[in-house]
């Protein structure tokens, strides 16, 4: 009657190791390290990089517990934080010798203890918030204004090609403030720029003002950039910091124009805004070929006015013209790539559908003459290639070269595809929360989780003694399970998730608390023993359901709509339920199956005192 096949005590088993291997990191704590990562998309932290930093460290007389190379990112573990911080300056002083233009990043960082074969199993802890790792926190502020301006720039050159395009003479067009005003000869010309300029420029509102086209940004189309704008600045953010190594970040928006930028574990803050600063963005330009932009690209003359002077990657002059042709955003994606007949690393760009036509036309009118592809990382440009336009160029693929290695094709593609803000964004505020603050916050909740675990524990055995000693081994399996499921998940635990560890074990508990009292109720009413437990599980489980179900509804809810430490709490919310209904019913029952199912002649069970009615009368009398 109450037996379990042999197949669902290994998948008792089976779930109690798994959880136990998934748990172990969490015990072996963190240890301080410095995290050594590259700068420039031309610089690689390779093999050479770790061997400097050894002989560095050796000549030093500091001895790393662990170094480790690892998706071109140095990671070096050391005993205590004060080893760690003169490694750091000494990785600092060997790699950046010139520390106004330096190549590397040596950042402080927390690396877990794990054994390595755990590591193997890949068995990882928990990824820690920030109020329980410590780390840095930015409050970032976006430049709308700027990105106005800039907006309304680029609208001011559309509309002098398109009234080139459309042969309607103007005598100037600029953008004056929060307008773009467009003189023309006569006032029949200006009618007819303002109609050509509502019927494609969209986001403008044009209005004649005598021989004067004035045309200003529709309030709902300024309300809809501005919100696209801080959009694409946060995903910008979110994909910067994501391929660039720095885990489980905290990137959301905080009013109308700020993002809160929060990185758990990096300890520096100077250093995590170098991390932050790791951009690239893309320019295209027409290279400047007349007289004055030759000489000056040989040294024997001025920089022509409306130019500019940049290095390519082999050290040469190259004059660009300043008026940019393509910009990284109309990029939608850069892989990696080897040109077909020459067999050199390149750099594969798809261009949008604006961006294709764009190229298509430059190329078009410029046959014969050479564009300077630029990367601009952290405001100083480099001429990546500046190759002879030999063809119109259509389809939107663009392929560029410039005696890559593959490595700076990887890189550069990577930076890439990090793509550009929409618009400028200053830090105005910034704080670190200390690692021992961490700790300490840690200890808390750890103690709140383990004495309530206890206390209810003593509870259920005291109350329903055999039974209820089950279900402290099926609540203990809950919370084993719970955190081996947010290991294997990689998730990031923070006080509010530490909270909800603590009552998805009350709610866990409720499930063997209504199945105690149903077998209870069996007893009461003259049910075998064996009979009683059978009824107990199979009656009390559709209440289990309901009252679990409407929880989860609720976890849901939270994870979808909320945000932050609302969404930390939802997750360990709805895992609790999901690990409370296996433990409470699945395993607790195969508990009390292996206990009492082998029982033939079971006459009485330990679920503590059972009072029935003939007890109740007996009393009365």
């Amino acid at each position: 009657m109450n037996r379990y096949p042999v197949w669902k005590y290994l998948v008792m088993l089976f779930a109690v190791v798994i959880g136990l291997i998934y748990t172990l990191p969490n015990f072996f704590g963190e240890a301080p390290a410095v995290q050594v990562s590259s700068i420039r998309s031309t610089v690689v932290v390779d093999a050479g990089v770790q061997q400097r930093v050894s002989d560095a460290l050796t000549a030093a007389q500091l001895t790393p517990d662990v170094t480790t190379l690892e998706n071109s990112q140095l990671m070096v573990r050391f005993a205590t934080p004060d080893q760690q911080l003169k490694a750091r300056d000494v990785i600092e002083r060997t790699l950046n010798p010139d520390a106004t233009d330096p190549s590397y990043v040596a950042a402080l960082n927390l690396v877990s203890r794990s054994p390595q074969w755990l590591t193997s199993l890949h068995a990882k802890p928990m990824y820690l918030g920030l109020d329980l790792r410590g780390g840095v926190h930015f409050m970032l502020q976006v430049d709308m204004q700027t990105a106005l301006n800039k907006r309304l720039d680029s609208f001011a050159s559309d509309i002098r090609t398109l009234m080139r395009d459309k042969q309607l003479r103007y005598t100037d067009v600029a953008r004056n403030g929060d307008s773009i005003e467009a003189s023309f000869a006569d006032a029949a010309t200006a009618e007819q720029a303002r109609n050509v300029i509502q019927d494609n420029v969209l986001e403008l509102q044009p209005e004649l003002q005598g021989n004067r086209v004035v045309a200003r940004y529709k309030p709902a189309e300024a309300t809809r950039f501005q919100e696209q704008a801080l959009k694409q600045n946060i995903l910008t953010l979110q994909n910067r910091i994501n391929e660039l190594g720095v885990a489980e970040p905290v990137i959301q928006q905080q009013g109308l124009d700020r993002v809160v930028v929060q990185l758990p574990g990096v300890q520096d803050t100077a250093k995590a805004k170098e991390i932050l600063g790791r951009t690239a963005t893309l320019e295209l330009r027409m290279v400047d070929e007349s007289t004055e932009g030759r000489a000056a690209e040989m040294g024997s003359g001025p920089v022509p006015f409306g130019s500019e002077k940049f290095l390519n990657r082999e050290g040469r002059t190259v004059i660009v013209k300043k008026q940019v042709v393509l910009t990284g955003e109309n990029l939608t994606d850069a892989q990696p790539g080897f040109d077909s007949q020459s067999h050199e690393p390149t750099v594969n760009l798809t261009l949008d559908s604006k961006g294709s036509t764009i190229f298509r036309n430059i190329t078009r009118d410029n046959v014969g003459k050479r564009m300077a592809i630029l990367l601009f990382e952290k405001g100083k440009g480099e001429v990546v290639t500046d190759p002879v336009i030999r063809t119109e160029i259509g389809g939107g693929r663009v392929q560029i070269s410039g005696r890559m290695t593959t490595q700076e094709a990887a890189d550069t593609s990577l930076l890439l595809r990090a793509g550009s803000l929409a618009a400028p964004m200053e830090i105005v505020e910034e704080r670190t929360i200390g690692p021992s603050l961490g700790a300490d916050n840690i200890e808390k909740g750890f103690k709140s989780v383990a004495w309530g675990f206890l206390a209810v524990v003593i509870f259920m055995v005291v109350y329903y003694h055999v039974f209820g000693v089950f279900s402290a081994i099926a609540l203990g399996v809950n919370l084993l399970l719970l955190v081996a499921i947010l290991s294997m998940l990689q998730a990031t635990l923070t006080l509010p998730g530490m909270a909800a560890m603590a009552l998805a074990l009350g709610m866990a508990i409720d499930a063997n608390v209504l199945v105690n009292e149903r077998i209870r109720e069996e007893l009461r009413a003259g049910v075998s023993p064996q009979a009683a437990i059978l009824a107990g599980f199979d009656r009390a489980w559709a209440t289990i359901l309901d009252a679990n179900v409407t929880s989860l509804i609720a976890g849901l809810a939270l994870l979808a709509w909320g945000s932050g430490p609302i969404r930390g709490f939802a997750v360990v919310h709805c895992l609790g339920i999901a690990t409370s209904m296996f433990s409470a019913v699945f395993f607790s029952r195969g508990l009390v199956n292996f206990w009492y199912g082998r029982q033939r002649k079971l006459k009485s069970v330990s679920i503590g005192t059972v009072w029935k009615p003939e007890n109740e009368q007996t009393a009365k009398a």
